[in-house]
């Protein structure tokens, strides 16, 4: 799951996209991103060092993206923010190991619906820039599809 953390990083990031270049002051951010101003400027300060955001500080100061809009993935954001994107570590392409409490990674009974878990999210995030977001609107939730039960 998405933290709180990750999802204020990505909203400011949209927000600072949406700016098109000009920068944007914490607390601007915060209110359009709807995070706690401190908490977000600890975030804003992590993105500054990883070279997602460029910070000026000062009385005209404020934070804008470090790069264009189109070039910084959700993936990327999350990575920075949240570590990988995989269930468990035995399937990170970033932070692989092998979980503790397995005896095995090739008769792992879980390790092959991770895998594919891991590699559809990451081909939708690696794939949507903050210039995608930026364009589209809220997304609308569809509704919940009933779980069938499989076939015996």
């Amino acid at each position: 799951m998405l933290s709180h953390k990750a999802r204020y990083a990505l909203r400011a990031l949209v927000e600072l996209a949406r700016k098109d270049g000009s920068q944007m002051t914490a607390s601007d951010l915060s209110v359009a991103a709807d995070a706690p101003r401190k908490f977000l400027e600890a975030i804003l300060l992590e993105m500054s060092r990883r070279g997602l955001v460029r910070s000026r500080r000062g009385k005209f100061g404020g934070y804008a993206l470090a790069r264009p809009a189109d070039s910084i993935t959700f993936a990327e954001v999350i990575r920075v923010i949240d570590g990988p994107l995989a269930l468990a570590p035995c399937v990170s392409r970033t932070a692989f190991r092998k979980c503790d409490d397995c005896p095995d990674l090739a008769t792992c009974s879980l390790r092959e619906a991770l895998l594919r878990a891991r590699d559809a999210t990451s081909d939708v995030l690696d794939r949507y820039s903050l210039a995608d977001a930026a364009r589209a609107g809220a997304a609308e939730v569809p509704p919940e599809r009933p779980i069938q039960p499989a076939a015996i």
